[in-house]
C-alpha cells in the first residue's frame, strides 16, 4: 500500500523566487526538506488544482532526475489528477510552455537555472507555471515566498520511483503519470509557424548552418528540426546531448562562453548562418557569416520581417520589449503604425499583453526573444525566423542589417556585467544613484548632458499592476542611454549591469565599431555611478 505521508520541516529563509523562480547551488537544493518545502510552498500557494494535470521536466542539468522524482510523489500526495513528465526528465522552457497551454493543464514545474552552469558544485533551479504556460506573476511568487517563510510539514507519497525513461503511462498512488516525447509536439508547432519547404530549399541550394547546443537542452530539439525536417547535414547541431553538467560549458549564448561559435563564423570559411541556444532553450546568440547580431538588432530584424513567415503573415499587433533592450525595435513599431510597450526585466510581464492580443512579438537584451505562439522566450523559434526570413529575402546576414541600419538608424548597443559582487557593496551603488537621480539632469559628463533620469517604474496597460524601482536610466539629450540594475538570475552575490546605448540616425556613421561609439558613455557611466569605487573591479566581467 502507497501511503501518503505528512513529514514536519522548518522554513528555509532564502527561498524567495526571483525573476525566473528560485535559483541557488545544487548543494544547497540538497540540503534535507530543501527541494520539498520550495515545491510544497507552490502547491499551498495555489488552489482549485485538484485532480488537475502538472507539466513537469526540466532542462537535465544535474539534479533534475532527482528533484522530478520528489515532485512526482509530492503532485500525488497533494492531490493532482495527472503528470505529464518529459522522456527522461527533459523539456525545455518553451517546449514546457507550448506543453502546458496545449494540453490545458493547470501549470508546471520548469527545472531549471537557465544559462547559469550545472553540475554537482554548480546551479539548479525551479520554476512554477501558471496555465497560460509563462512564469508566474508576482502575486503568486509572492504567496510562494511567503509560505516558505511559515511552512511546517510537507506532504510526499511513500512509492517507488517512476520510470521516466519509457513513453508511456503509469500510476503513481491515486494520480497517473504519463510520459511524453520532449520534442515532438513543439517541432510540430514550429512547422506551423514557418516556411519549412522554402528553408529546406534554401539549404538543398547549398545554405550552410552551424548551431551550438551547448551540450544543454536544445540539442534534441535541434537534430530533429534543423537536421531532420529541414534537411541539414548531420552534425550542422554541435554539442547535441543534453549532459548534467553541459559539458563543462557555461551555458549562457553569449560572445565569451559561445567563443567557439564566433570564431567559426568569423573565419574566412564560416557557414552562412551561426546560432546557439543555451541550458533550457529559451535564448539565442545569431551570428552571421562575419556579421554578429546583438539581441536588441535581432528583435527589431524579426518585428521587421516577421510578416514573411506564414505564422505572421497577417502583421504584428503590437512589439514589447525590456526597458534595458535598446530601442531599436520602437522604430520599427512607429514605422509598422502598431504599439511598442516598455516592461520590467521577466518574461512574465509580456505574457500579460500577449494573453491579451495587444502584442505578438517580444524580446530582451539578455538574448530572449518570442511571440504568442508560448508564454515563453524561445531560442529555437527565433532561429527560425531568421531562416525563414532569410530563405525568403535571399540576402546574407551582413546585407539584411545594412539595410535594416540604413532604413532605421543605427543603436549601438552593449551590456556590460559586473558579477558576484557584495550585495551590501552593489545594494550601495544603487541607493547612491537613486538619491542622485533629482541632481542629474542638466549635468554634463563624458556622454554629453543628462536631459532626463529616473527609477522607471511600469503600469500594466492589462491590469493597472505597478512595479516600481526596476532600474535607473539616464536619459542624453541627443537621445543616448545608460541604464543601471541589479540581475536576479544569479546564485552567488549581485550582479551589476549596465546597459549602454547610442543611437545614430540615418545620415550619420553606421560603420563604427561598438566599442568606439560607446567609449564616451562608458566613461560616464564610471563617473556617475563609481563602479570602480564601489565594486573594486576596473572592467566588467562579461561584455554582451
Amino acid at each position: 500500500m502507497r501511503v501518503i505521508q505528512t513529514v514536519a520541516t522548518t522554513p528555509f529563509t532564502d527561498q524567495k523566487p526571483g525573476t525566473s523562480g528560485l535559483r541557488k547551488k545544487v548543494r544547497v537544493f540538497q540540503q534535507p526538506h530543501y527541494a520539498e518545502n520550495f515545491i510544497q510552498s507552490v502547491f499551498d500557494s495555489l488552489t482549485g488544482f485538484e485532480g488537475q494535470t502538472l507539466v513537469a521536466g526540466g532542462d537535465g542539468r544535474y539534479l533534475n532526475r532527482e528533484v522530478i522524482q520528489i515532485l512526482l510523489k509530492m503532485a500525488a500526495a497533494n492531490g493532482f489528477g495527472r503528470v505529464l513528465v518529459g522522456q527522461g526528465g527533459i523539456l525545455s522552457t518553451p517546449a514546457a510552455s507550448h506543453l502546458i497551454r496545449s494540453s490545458g493543464a493547470f501549470g508546471g514545474l520548469v527545472l531549471s537555472a537557465s544559462h547559469n552552469p550545472g553540475g554537482p558544485d554548480e546551479d539548479f533551479g525551479i520554476k512554477y507555471n501558471v496555465g497560460n504556460g509563462g512564469p508566474a506573476p508576482e502575486k503568486v511568487t509572492d504567496a510562494i515566498h511567503a509560505r516558505t517563510l511559515s511552512i511546517d510539514t510537507y506532504r510526499i507519497l511513500e512509492a517507488d520511483d517512476v520510470d521516466i525513461d519509457t513513453l508511456g503511462t503509469s500510476r503513481l498512488g491515486d494520480m497517473t503519470v504519463e510520459v511524453v516525447d520532449p520534442v515532438a509536439g513543439y517541432a510540430g508547432l514550429m512547422e506551423t509557424l514557418f516556411d519549412f519547404a522554402a528553408i529546406r530549399r534554401m539549404m538543398d541550394e547549398g545554405f550552410t548552418l552551424s548551431f551550438d547546443s551547448m551540450s544543454a537542452v536544445t540539442g534534441p530539439y535541434a537534430v530533429e528540426i534543423f537536421e531532420k525536417r529541414l534537411g541539414a547535414p548531420q552534425g550542422t547541431v554541435r554539442n547535441a546531448i543534453p549532459l548534467p553538467d553541459f559539458g563543462h560549458h557555461h551555458p549562457d549564448p553569449n560572445l565569451v562562453h559561445a567563443r567557439e561559435l564566433y570564431d567559426r563564423m568569423m573565419a574566412p570559411d564560416a557557414p552562412d548562418f551561426g546560432a546557439a541556444s543555451d541550458g533550457d532553450g529559451d535564448r539565442n546568440l545569431i551570428i552571421g557569416r562575419h556579421c554578429y547580431v546583438t539581441p536588441s538588432d535581432s528583435l527589431a530584424v524579426l518585428a521587421a520581417n516577421a510578416h514573411l513567415a506564414p505564422g505572421y503573415a497577417s502583421g504584428l499587433k503590437g512589439i514589447a520589449r525590456s526597458m534595458p533592450t535598446s530601442c531599436a525595435a520602437d522604430r520599427v513599431a512607429e514605422k509598422l503604425g502598431i504599439p511598442l510597450y516598455e516592461t520590467p526585466t521577466g518574461w512574465k510581464f509580456f505574457g500579460n499583453l500577449l494573453d491579451a492580443g495587444m502584442a505578438t512579438i517580444c524580446g530582451e537584451e539578455s538574448a530572449g526573444t518570442g511571440s504568442d505562439h508560448v508564454r515563453e522566450k524561445d531560442g529555437i523559434w527565433a532561429v527560425l525566423l531568421w531562416l525563414n526570413i532569410l530563405a525568403a529575402r535571399r540576402q546574407s546576414v551582413a546585407e539584411i542589417m545594412a539595410g535594416h541600419w540604413a532604413a532605421y538608424g543605427r543603436n549601438y548597443y552593449a551590456r556590460h556585467d559586473y558579477e558576484a559582487i557584495a550585495k551590501d557593496r552593489a545594494d550601495a551603488l544603487m541607493a547612491a544613484l537613486r538619491d542622485s537621480i533629482p541632481r542629474l539632469p542638466g549635468t554634463a559628463n563624458s556622454g554629453g548632458v543628462i536631459s532626463a533620469a529616473d527609477d522607471f517604474a511600469y503600469t500594466d496597460p492589462t491590469d493597472q499592476s505597478v512595479s516600481r524601482n526596476q532600474g535607473v536610466r539616464l536619459l542624453f539629450e541627443d537621445g543616448s542611454r545608460i541604464v543601471f540594475r541589479l540581475s536576479g538570475t544569479g546564485t552567488e552575490g549581485a550582479t551589476l549591469r549596465v546597459y549602454i546605448e547610442r543611437y545614430v540616425g540615418t545620415d550619420g556613421d553606421l560603420g563604427m565599431q561598438t566599442a568606439d561609439a560607446l567609449e564616451p558613455l562608458v566613461r560616464a557611466a564610471q563617473e556617475v555611478a563609481d563602479i570602480a569605487g564601489y565594486t573594486g573591479m576596473d572592467r566588467p566581467s562579461v561584455i554582451t
